[in-house]
C-alpha cells in the first residue's frame, strides 16, 4: 500500500477537478488527483469525448475530447500526481487539521485540504437485462462512444430512445455501414430538433428506424457480436443483423461512500457556501456538479469559477502564517512559460 502527502487531494478528475489542479498550482499548492475512471475527463472522456461544447469561454466550439487535453496540458506545469482507477473509499482526519484519503485499493493520500469535484458521483451504465451480455461488453456491447471511427463500415444497432442514443445514431450514421435505431416507442424522448433530423434520415434510408422494439437477445461467439435479436411489444420477433449494440439507457449514479463523510447533502448534492465552496466538513470543499447552493447553475464554467473560490480559501489552511497576496497571471506567469515579466524559469 502506497502513502503519499500533499497539500490537496481532489476527489474527482473531471473537467472542474483538472482546472482546480491549475488554480491550485498558481498559488504554490500541490495536488493529488483521484479517480474511479481510467482515464482523466469524467463523463466527457467517458460519455462525449468527440461532441462539441459551445459555453466555454473564448472557444466558439471545442471537443469535449480536446477540452479535457487543454485542461491536462494547462495543469501539467504544477506536477499533478493522478491515482486513476481508484475509488476515494474513505476519509478521515489527520489529527493536525488535515485529512487522510484511503482509495478501494489501499492507497492513503494525507493533505491539508480536500476538494470534492466528483461530479454526480461514481457513475455506470444501466445494462439492459439480456442473457449473456457480459460476454460481449467492451468488443460488440457498448455503452459510451470514446470514438467515432471505431465504428467505420459497422453494422450498428443503437438502442434508447433519448438524446444519447438520438445524436449517435446521426454521427455514426456518416461513418457506419448501417444504424439501426431501435425504441420500444415511436415517439423518442430527445430534443425536437433532434428527432426531426434522424427522421428526414431514416425517410431518406440513411437510418432504419425499429420500432416500436425491445432488446431480446444477443447472437454471436466469443464475444463478437454477429445479430441483435429484438422483440415487437405484441411479441413478434426480429433479428438484426450487426457487429456492435450501443445501448443507451442512461446512467446510474451514486455518491458512494461520500454520502457518509458528513457532509450536507441536498438532492444528492453537497452544500457549500458559494463564496467559498466550504461544506459543513471543515478543510473540504466542493466544487462543480456536486456542489449545492441558492442559484446555482449547473455549468462547466460555473464550476471553474468555484475552483478558484475553493483554491484560494484552502490557501490560508496550507501557508496559516504566510498572506496571500492576490495577482494576475499576467503578471505571475505559469511554470515553464517565458511571456510574464520577471519570471525565473530556470
Amino acid at each position: 500500500m502506497a502513502g503519499f502527502t500533499t497539500d490537496i487531494v481532489i476527489i474527482g478528475a473531471g473537467p472542474v477537478g483538472l482546472f482546480a489542479v491549475f488554480e491550485a498550482g498558481m498559488l504554490g499548492l500541490r495536488c493529488h488527483v483521484l479517480d474511479a475512471l481510467s482515464a482523466i475527463g469524467g463523463q466527457l472522456t467517458a460519455l462525449y469525448p468527440e461532441k462539441p461544447i459551445y459555453d466555454i469561454p473564448g472557444f466558439p466550439r471545442i471537443d469535449a475530447a480536446a477540452l479535457v487535453d487543454r485542461l491536462a496540458e494547462q495543469a501539467a506545469p504544477f506536477a499533478p500526481r493522478y491515482h486513476l482507477s481508484q475509488r476515494a473509499h474513505a476519509l478521515a482526519p489527520t489529527g493536525d487539521g488535515g485529512w487522510r484519503a484511503t482509495t478501494d485499493d489501499g492507497t492513503t493520500i494525507a493533505a491539508r485540504a480536500v476538494i470534492v469535484a466528483a461530479g454526480a458521483g461514481a457513475f455506470g451504465p444501466n445494462r439492459p437485462p439480456l442473457p449473456g451480455i457480459e460476454a460481449y461488453e467492451d468488443r460488440g456491447v457498448f455503452y459510451f462512444v470514446r470514438r467515432r471511427e471505431d465504428f467505420r463500415d459497422k453494422r450498428v444497432v443503437i438502442a434508447g430512445g433519448g438524446d444519447s442514443a438520438l445524436d449517435w445514431a446521426l454521427s455514426l450514421a456518416e461513418v457506419a455501414d448501417h444504424v439501426a435505431l431501435v425504441h420500444r416507442r415511436e415517439r423518442f424522448r430527445g430534443a425536437p430538433e433532434t428527432v426531426a433530423r434522424v427522421k428526414a434520415l431514416a425517410a431518406a434510408g440513411a437510418i432504419e428506424l425499429v420500432v416500436p422494439y425491445q432488446l431480446a437477445g444477443l447472437e454471436g461467439g466469443d464475444g463478437a457480436l454477429t445479430a441483435v435479436m429484438v422483440r415487437r411489444m405484441d411479441g413478434t420477433p426480429r433479428r438484426l443483423e450487426a457487429d456492435a449494440l450501443l445501448a443507451f439507457y442512461g446512467l446510474a449514479t451514486s455518491l458512494g461512500p461520500l454520502a457518509d463523510w458528513g457532509f450536507g447533502i441536498e438532492r444528492g448534492q453537497v452544500t457549500v457556501d458559494p463564496a467559498t465552496c466550504r461544506t459543513t466538513v471543515p478543510g473540504v470543499f466542493a466544487i462543480g456538479d456536486i456542489a449545492a447552493y441558492p442559484g446555482k447553475l449547473k455549468l462547466i464554467l460555473t464550476g471553474f469559477a468555484e475552483a478558484a473560490c475553493a483554491a484560494h480559501a484552502i490557501y490560508p489552511l496550507v501557508h496559516p502564517d504566510t498572506a496571500l497576496h492576490f495577482e494576475y497571471s499576467t503578471t505571475t506567469g505559469v511554470p515553464g512559460f517565458t511571456d510574464a515579466p520577471g519570471l525565473d524559469n530556470a
